[in-house]
């Protein structure tokens, strides 16, 4: 905060340079005999300090004097100049106007809205920036920070496993952005049709892992209506196409004390309320809660909550995989905790005796030991005695009434710390995938925001402690580590101050004296603890250090750390006892002995909590201390993305804004700092190799492992940069380029590295796409070329396949046809031959037989003749038909008898015989004479009958017996094919 201020006076200018001035002034002072010059030198530093900061009010009035335009400024570091005054303003304008998100330079700012805003989350804002190809140029939003951290997984410059880092005070939104962010994973991963059931699957698990851990790990505070009571941080694992293929959570310090003890105006764990609020009649039989039934360890439970749901939490438990008989068992060890807590002790009439049960206390036990299915008389036994050892033998000895009722809380919250872990190991045996099947991860950190409260104790102490450890992280990677690095690079860089929380975290966990090792010396002792004397002590070995004050008017031993966010005071008295966190191993086997088996395994007798020894005795912050330091060693083996989510009114208003809350918040993260050194400094740090491998396809430059140790040499590398630089800066601004005399305030080439501002690198972007455009499309078009030749050659060659088949086919068509033909003269001739010789022989042989005429015949009309209209019947007399060879050439025609001699009717029937044309209905049947009357001559046409002795008769080769046929061929043709 005193940096800042100092920049408020100063502006940008460096604060080390006007310490050091007055550091001079100081050493002048000193001495007697410049008394003159020392006030002439104070004189000019004052007029100095005036006129800086009546120029500083100026900018600033002229900056602010515009306040309508103040919510258009989506990224701080765009804010001229940068103090806390028009960081506030900005900030300020846009809440107003519901812009809730706002760049810090690699910081995300989110201000809590306080009320529900759907359409900022819905799954098409999250598709929408997911398919952007740039999704820095959409308006600020958790997503772009989600999207960032995705593609930086697999990215092409340096893949690494990415970290989001969430935090803030209790009540600013961490935990609803951690469900955002969740939420996105699970959608972008599941966008992919490859094993669709599975990542479906997956997504569903990691989903539903948020309501049931909010609801064991989650409750209503003075700060907060859905305060997160433990830490988690979440490791998504993606495959190599960036599919979501499991996930695993892990937990950090569950302020289990919340089971047995709330606060004032606090509540307990949301679970509880759940079951009083959504238990249906059946339910509430089996776990013993009726409606009227008031609970010590229930406190407010007419207040209604949006996570007072029990049917989400049992939905969630179903997809996760927990069974029925699972739910039952885990439902009623939280209705007999319920039941445990309203168990009361009175004090017993005599030392020697133990402590009784009240009255009213003694069915709350009864239903206690049936929820929990343990013997009721060994719990009610080792509620008020404990087991002393003496020797080799155990000596019973009665508790008061004050160690009954520590026994009785250290019982409930042991069993709850123990389900909980349960859950978490359940959750991530359910969705957490084989290491082979995943190569990176994206984590998602949720801690409890910095705590302040009227009474803070060892809880308090640790919540602030962790995010002391976090805050430390981000200005050890951030505001520390990037203006060390620029200059060891060579970069001519002024210090920017921040404030560095190093001696609060010396003052936590340092050695060989800090606050965790005095605390952890002082719970190994057998002794009874005493907070006065402890305090004596903590005073006494750490009074050196500024961070730690006592006001010595207080009444109750306590001692105030001075953190990176305030001042708080903590509470000595029972921060021993909750250290040491005594489970009694009388209690521990009365457990082992319940019929529950969900309760039974949680407390196997292989389990090391049950049989804690006096001569290691593991603290609370011991154990906490180290589980920090692993989550450590990942945020620090990742890239971080940081988002400060600001709480904007105490009081949890919606749309309420007041400047002081705000301010301490921004003061203490270090935001003002964060967008001077983003706005003054190159966010995008790139090896030379990376980048040349990268980007020198610009210039047809490519890093090898085979190119040699010339290659490695930085000199050479870094005129293989400038050479890329320089062709993208002239393209971009001609006059623009990387000598020395032309301060470049967008890159700047270091001993190995490049630096580059977020504008110059998607210019870099752009002018890569471009050159692989261009490159691409040369590759294209010597492909296409390549491929028409090819396709002309093929069709070339099956042109000429297509013409060398076809005429082997046409020359084996014709020599079949020519076969064929010259088969069917050969047949013809032979046949043609034979008709001629059976025809002389057949004429030559035969023998007349003339019929007398017993009437005389009747002339017909010539034209009647020509026309060949008559009644068959009519004429008795047979007439030879002229047309008979048609009639023979078509054999299979119908026969026909004419009794006439007529041009005109013998041509219209014999050609209709032949036709097959059927004939009407009438008193007469078309036949041939061929059969009845005889074959007439060929030669000649005889002038009456003729009979003839036959044998062998050439229609013996046609079809004797037709029949109707609609396909095939007949008659001579059918000869001729049968022929050959």
């Amino acid at each position: 905060m005193a940096t800042v201020k100092q920049k408020v006076l100063f502006g940008n200018k460096d604060v080390s340079t006007v310490n050091s001035s007055e550091g001079a002034l100081r050493n002048l002072a000193g001495t007697p005999n410049l008394h003159e010059t020392v006030n002439g030198l104070k004189g000019k530093a004052q007029t100095r300090r005036k006129s800086l900061n009546d120029s500083l009010e100026g900018d600033i009035r002229d900056f602010l004097i515009n306040e309508s335009e103040l919510h258009t400024y989506d990224d701080l570091t765009k804010v001229n100049p940068v103090t806390p005054t028009t960081v506030l303003k900005c900030l300020q304008a846009r809440y107003s106007a519901k812009v809730f998100y706002t760049h810090a330079g690699c910081t995300l700012v989110a201000l809590n809205p306080f009320q529900p805003i759907p359409h900022l989350y819905s799954l098409d804002v999250m598709r929408e920036y997911h398919s952007a190809s740039q999704p820095q140029d959409f308006k600020p939003h958790i997503f772009i920070v989600a999207e960032e951290a995705y593609r930086n997984v697999q990215g092409q410059v340096e893949p690494t496993n990415q970290s989001l880092v969430v935090s803030g005070e209790s009540g600013a939104g961490k935990t609803w952005t951690s469900r955002c962010l969740m939420k996105y994973y699970a959608t972008v991963a599941a966008s992919s049709q490859k094993c669709q059931h599975t990542v479906e699957k997956i997504e569903r698990r990691v989903l539903d892992s948020n309501p049931l851990m909010e609801a064991f790990g989650n409750a209503c505070t003075l700060r907060n209506n859905n305060s997160s009571r433990f830490g988690k941080y979440i490791q998504l694992q993606l495959n190599s196409s960036q599919l979501l293929v499991g996930a695993s959570v892990q937990t950090y310090l569950l302020e289990k004390t919340r089971v047995a003890f709330q606060a004032p105006n606090e509540r307990n764990f949301h679970i509880f309320y759940q079951m009083m609020k959504g238990a249906k009649e059946k339910q509430r039989l089996d776990w013993m809660l009726p409606l009227d039934q008031a609970f010590a360890w229930l406190p407010h439970a007419d207040k209604n909550l949006e996570e007072d749901c029990l049917q989400e939490t049992v939905v969630a438990m179903v997809n996760l995989g927990i069974d029925e008989e699972k739910r039952a068992q885990i439902f009623k060890i939280l209705a007999g905790l319920l039941q445990l807590g309203n168990v009361d002790f009175s004090p017993a009439s005599e030392e020697s005796q133990s402590c009784d049960l009240e009255e009213n206390s003694k069915g709350f036990l009864q239903k206690t030991a049936v929820l929990l299915q343990v013997p009721v008389e060994e719990l009610q036994t080792y509620l008020v005695v404990r087991t002393l050892r003496a020797g080799k033998q155990n000596v019973l000895k009665p508790c008061s009434q004050t160690e009954c009722t520590i026994r009785r809380d250290c019982l409930a919250k042991v069993i709850y710390a123990q389900l909980f872990e349960w859950l978490v190991t359940f959750i991530n045996n359910s969705m957490c995938a084989d290491r082979s099947m995943w190569c990176n991860f994206i984590g998602l950190l949720d801690v409890y925001g910095f705590e302040c409260f009227l009474l803070n104790n060892l809880e308090q102490l640790c919540i602030n402690y962790a995010n002391e450890k976090l805050q430390q992280h981000f200005v050890a990677h951030y505001l520390k580590a990037q203006q060390e690095e620029y200059v060891s690079e060579g970069l001519q860089w002024s210090f920017i101050r921040y404030q560095d929380n190093q001696a609060c975290l010396d003052l936590i966990e340092g050695s060989p004296t800090s606050i965790f090792s005095l605390l952890n010396e002082e719970c190994r002792l057998n002794r009874t603890s005493d907070a006065k004397q402890f305090r004596v002590r903590l005073e006494k070995e750490l009074s050196g250090n500024a961070n730690i004050s006592w006001d010595k008017f207080s009444k109750e031993p306590h001692f105030t750390v001075a953190h990176y966010a305030g001042k708080v005071s903590y509470r000595i008295e029972g921060m021993m006892e909750k250290n040491k966190d005594p489970v009694p191993p009388e209690l521990i086997h009365v457990l082992q002995k319940s019929q529950n088996a969900l309760l039974h395994g949680l407390f196997d007798e292989s389990d090391s909590g049950g049989s804690r020894g006096h001569n290691k005795v593991v603290t609370v912050v011991s154990k906490f201390k180290n589980s920090l330091e692993s989550l450590m060693k990942i945020l620090y083996s990742t890239t971080p993305h940081y988002t400060r989510c600001i709480k904007p009114n105490p009081d949890c208003r919606p749309l309420t804004f007041q400047k002081e809350e705000v301010i301490t918040q921004l003061e203490a993260c270090g935001i003002v700092e964060t967008i001077n050194i983003s706005a003054a400094g190159f966010p995008i740090r790139i090896p030379y190799g990376s980048f040349l491998q990268r980007y020198g396809l610009i210039t047809n430059t490519l890093l090898n492992r085979d190119d040699g140790p010339e290659m490695s040499d930085p000199s050479v590398l870094r005129s293989a940069v400038e050479d890329v630089l320089n062709v993208v800066l002239k393209r971009h601004a001609p006059s623009s380029t990387l000598s020395p005399d032309d301060n470049n305030n967008m890159v700047h080439c270091g001993r190995t590295k490049v630096f580059l501002t977020y504008a110059l690198l998607e210019v870099m972007e752009d002018h890569r796409v471009r050159v692989r455009s261009q490159k691409a499309f040369c590759i294209q078009c010597a492909w296409r070329r390549y491929q028409c030749h090819r396709r002309n050659i093929r069709t070339q060659a099956a042109t000429r396949i297509q013409a060398g088949v076809r005429s082997w086919l046409l020359r084996k068509e014709v020599r079949k046809l020519h076969k064929a033909a010259a088969v069917i003269q050969h047949k013809w001739r032979r046949w043609r031959a034979r008709m001629d010789a059976l025809a002389e022989s057949e004429l030559d042989n035969a023998e007349d037989l003339v019929e007398e005429e017993a009437y005389v015949r009747p002339k017909l009309d010539t034209l009647l003749k020509e026309r060949g209209s008559v009644q068959l019947s009519s004429i008795p007399e047979p007439v030879v038909v002229r047309g008979w060879p048609i009639g023979l050439a078509v054999a299979s025609a119908p026969t026909i008898t004419v009794s006439m001699t007529a041009s005109g009717f013998q041509r219209v029937m014999s050609m209709m015989a032949c036709l097959k044309i059927p004939f009407r209905q009438g008193d007469y049947k078309v036949k041939t004479n061929q059969f009845d009357q005889g074959v007439a001559s060929i030669r000649a046409q005889p002038r009456g009958s003729i009979k003839m002795h036959l044998q062998r008769s050439p229609l013996l080769y046609a079809n004797m017996h037709p029949v109707h046929k609609t396909e095939g061929v007949t008659g001579f043709n059918q000869i001729l094919l049968e022929g050959t």
